[in-house]
């Protein structure tokens, strides 16, 4: 995972080096309730909400979400957003 901030947009980058998303599946990793369905991830569990929810999240406080992914090598999640003015992180203690 890694992160920067640059001209008041952050930027999240989480890779990893799994077993990949099929170009059939990466358009539809982030609806509700998709599982890439295969013997390896059904080892894995899980209830295909996660991703959902997180795209939801960051498009609610104007973000993107995106990945990009290989088969056998892993994937990468970007998320974009607007970073918070100190001004606003200081009135809650955050």
């Amino acid at each position: 995972m890694s992160g920067r901030a640059v001209d008041g947009v952050v930027r999240v980058t989480i890779a990893d080096q799994g077993m990949g998303i099929s170009k059939e599946h990466l358009a539809k990793v982030f609806d509700r309730f998709h599982r890439v369905d295969n013997r390896d991830t059904r080892k894995v569990g899980g209830t295909g909400i996660g991703l959902y929810l997180v795209k939801h999240l960051v498009e609610a406080h104007g973000g993107k979400i995106w990945v990009e992914s290989e088969v056998g090598k892993g994937s990468q999640f970007y998320l974009r957003a607007a970073q918070v003015p100190s001004a606003v992180r200081g009135r809650d203690g955050g």
